[in-house]
């Protein structure tokens, strides 16, 4: 989903910091207001998608399932070929974050059937570690620190475990298990955005938000499955 290449040792990426000049410390707080836009176009599309039997049936069939793999790969494409071009980029970036929260149709809705708190959990979680790491992006501005969002993206995770275990009652292993994807899903949002910083292709918002989205979208996607694979229900 994006074209960014990984150059940076994950070592680095995770527990490294970086020198940032004036104009990339005002890229990286862009992207992460665009990476916003996206996040809430995939929320829209998942609850439309989730709420509709037609779409629930589409995407779980197997021409669905090919609809979905050309446009999950073929908006972020369109995506970085008009990134230069802000209304058009952007405008794609939205749909990709839309498009993606339709094809998990399926899945949504078996979780909102089968085991209705996966779906609030998993994104309480997911929300939780995307605003601490943003945290620590948005008061960057000579250096940015990585510890510095793990350590962000950690705080507010173990609060929202906290909440998670105060309104859903998902017990000691469900708390761990939550510990444990949650730490996952900081690690992965952290070093894309140093991977992000540290690109020579890094020129501009919308390209460094798609990769970012797609980090975002994959920590989603794997804890909900863990949750439901947890709740007795991922098949």
């Amino acid at each position: 989903m994006s074209s960014f290449e990984n150059t940076l040792p994950i070592s680095q990426g995770l527990f490294g910091s970086m020198e940032l000049d004036s104009a990339r410390s005002s890229a990286i707080k862009k992207t992460y207001m665009l990476l916003s836009m996206s996040v809430l176009s995939a929320l829209i599309g998942g609850s439309i998608g989730s709420s509709s039997p037609a779409m629930v049936q589409f995407f779980g069939s197997g021409i669905g399932w090919i609809v979905a793999m050309v446009a999950l790969n073929g908006i972020p494409y369109l995506a970085m070929a008009c990134r230069h071009n802000p209304v058009i980029g952007t405008m794609a970036l939205v749909g990709d974050g839309f498009v993606s929260g339709l094809v998990l149709a399926p899945v949504l809705h078996m979780a909102s059937v089968f085991a209705p708190d996966i779906v609030p959990a998993a994104l309480i979680l997911t929300a939780l570690v995307f605003a601490g790491v943003s945290v620590s992006v948005m008061i960057t501005k000579v250096q940015y620190s990585a510890p510095k969002g793990l350590m962000m993206g950690l705080f507010f995770a173990l609060a929202g475990i906290t909440i998670l275990n105060m309104f859903l009652n998902i017990g000691f292993l469900g708390i761990l298990i939550a510990c444990g994807i949650g730490v996952f899903g900081i690690f992965i949002l952290v070093n894309a955005t140093s991977q992000v910083l540290n690109s020579p292709d890094y020129d501009e918002p919308v390209g460094g938000a798609l990769m970012l989205f797609a980090g975002l979208f994959n920590v989603f996607v794997a804890i909900l499955h863990l949750m439901l694979a947890f709740s007795g229900r991922d098949d």
